[in-house]
């Protein structure tokens, strides 16, 4: 065990977040050679060939298509329709090959941040008496059994328990970055259930207790 350091965030030295973004690709990237899709009478709002080709950069560098969308302005909707367009076959292969890429990029970082390890705070009796290092070593197991499935073994995979903790403990910080956007979501679920639940009590007559928000601590 260390002794404190002076970092504003002592995590912040081995976190998954300040890798997980990978550079753009260069323009002459063959993922960016793609047909853009056609549109027949263009709008000042339409996402034509420059914003497309900024999405399958974004989306390469980040793996995550929202963070894209936010980059060029356009909502997730108008997104997947584009993708479903006439004419939007090589789009959509390119979006494919960076959600690969950067899902690639995840895993490379995930891989590093297991075997390096994190930067935790060691508290005591309510202080801070220093931090230390842990490993994932089960992360680093699971990891290799994804890719070296003929050396480690394949038979964790969706569903299985391990894997199942494992991709929650991966994605765990990128879940913060858009945890307002799930708050929200959340929060018009739990109005949408108590309106039910106060309906339902009317009906029959009777109190009803309310259930617990959705929302995680």
């Amino acid at each position: 065990m260390s002794t404190p350091n002076t970092r504003k965030t002592p995590r912040q030295g081995t976190s998954y977040m300040t890798t997980r973004n990978g550079e753009l690709p260069s323009a002459d990237d063959p993922l960016l050679s793609f047909t853009p899709v056609p549109h027949k009478r263009p709008r000042r709002n339409s996402i034509g060939p420059e914003r497309q080709r900024a999405f399958i950069a974004h989306l390469a560098a980040t793996g995550i298509v929202n963070q894209a969308a936010r980059h060029i302005g356009a909502s997730m909707e108008a997104l997947y329709k584009l993708r479903k367009r006439p004419g939007a076959e090589e789009f959509d292969a390119a979006w494919d090959a960076a959600v690969d890429r950067g899902v690639a990029r995840l895993e490379d970082c995930a891989l590093a941040r297991a075997i390096e390890g994190e930067e935790r705070l060691v508290v005591s009796s309510g202080k801070l008496i220093g931090t230390e290092r842990r490993h994932n070593e089960s992360l680093v197991m699971f990891l290799l059994r994804h890719r070296r499935a003929h050396r480690y073994g394949a038979d964790i995979g969706p569903g299985h328990p391990l894997y199942e903790r494992i991709r929650r403990d991966v994605l765990e910080e990128v879940r913060a970055e858009t945890q307002e956007d799930e708050d929200a979501v959340l929060r018009s679920l739990n109005a949408k259930l108590d309106a039910m639940i106060a309906k339902a009590g009317e009906n029959a007559g009777e109190n009803v207790i309310a259930l617990p928000d959705l929302r995680g601590d």
